[in-house]
């Protein structure tokens, strides 16, 4: 789809999307670039894919780097934004898209620390980069943003929770960020169509998101809710700092 931003209207300014070797991140860092922007693309062990990105991204005329970062491991994250202060002076925006949870193997903690945790020390490492007026976007989910009023289906639940407990936590920092110029907003989205975690969930649980699609009537697929990601980047924040992508009546109304 077309970029929802306009030419040149980050010209200037430096993006660090979390995950951004695939899928919404991926998108995300397409439509920054695209606009004028800098960008940071972050992987955990992708790195032919972070570099295609990268490369995309170049051609839009921006300076792309590309930096291997495990957001549950600290040293590794404070590389990362040195990486990027060392390469454009500092950060005005900071899309903490990457999340997980149900992959096997990571241990039964994993998804809260990394959805919670790991957030929580991501924007602790971010601050000082940040340019006064920066703009820091968190990326989640329907599923999670209503968790405590709307069950979820099971093989997700602790994901939802774990991405919940990462939201509260980053939105008990929103005045100290206010203070320091910096703007926060949640960006929350249905389940996105090709995406790992569709992917997982529909392997865990076929024809769920199927289910899914015919309970919300449509869902976005990757460039569209990036689209969405990427206005966030741009538009007023909401009083509430909360940006609610596609119909949340099946969430609301209960």
């Amino acid at each position: 789809m077309d970029n929802p931003l306009q030419p040149a209207s980050l010209a200037g300014k430096a993006a660090l999307v979390t995950g951004s070797s695939r899928g919404i991140g991926a998108a995300t860092v397409g439509y920054l670039a695209g606009a004028g922007a800098d960008v940071v693309v972050n992987y955990r062990n992708k790195a032919p894919r972070a570099e295609k990105v990268a490369a995309a991204a170049r051609e839009a005329g921006v300076q792309a780097l590309v930096v291997q970062a495990d957001l549950t491991e600290a040293a590794s994250v404070e590389a990362m934004f040195q990486a990027a202060k060392d390469a454009f002076g500092g950060l005005d925006v900071l899309v903490m898209n990457a999340s997980g949870g149900m992959e096997a193997g990571l241990g039964e903690d994993y998804a809260m620390r990394l959805n919670r945790d790991a957030q929580v020390a991501l924007l602790d490492a971010a601050v000082p980069v940040l340019r006064e007026g920066a703009r820091v976007v968190f990326v989640t989910s329907h599923q999670a943003h209503f968790i405590r009023t709307v069950p979820t289906m099971p093989e997700y639940e602790a994901v939802a929770l774990s991405k919940r407990a990462g939201e509260d936590a980053l939105r008990d920092r929103i005045v100290e960020l206010q203070a320091r110029g910096i703007e926060f907003v949640v960006v929350s989205g249905d389940m996105i169509e090709g995406t790992i975690t569709a992917t997982l969930l529909e392997r865990a649980n076929p024809g769920a998101i199927a289910g899914r699609r015919e309970d919300a009537g449509r869902l976005y697929d990757v460039d569209e809710f990036a689209a969405e990601v990427a206005q966030a980047v741009v538009d007023p924040v909401p009083h509430d700092h909360t940006r609610l992508v596609g119909d949340v009546s099946g969430f609301q109304g209960r």
